[in-house]
């Protein structure tokens, strides 16, 4: 089997983890080789403050929805949105 890791000679992610949890990146830092890349974002994501008891409810209508909390809000603040803007 191929290297995984040329540093580390693991041949298996398993390894790989056990190597990086017992070494220091600074240990390292000259056997490593610069990396190139493009991050491209493409949401942004805003936090709004939910009461507790409200996040408690939001969260047991989720899970018997099979989502996330999240998603079910997303969702329906997505319709709320949507009927307002009809409106207008």
């Amino acid at each position: 089997m191929q290297n995984k890791s040329s540093v580390s000679k693991a041949k298996s992610y398993r390894e790989i983890g056990e190597y990086r949890d017992a070494h220091d990146a600074g240990e390292i830092w000259d056997e490593t080789e610069e990396a190139n890349f493009t991050v491209d974002l493409q949401r942004d994501v805003f936090y709004y403050a939910v009461e507790t008891s409200l996040s408690s409810k939001l969260r047991r209508i989720a899970e018997t929805k099979g989502v996330s909390a999240e998603t079910l809000v997303n969702f329906w603040l997505q319709e709320k949105v949507n009927q307002e803007v009809a409106k207008n």
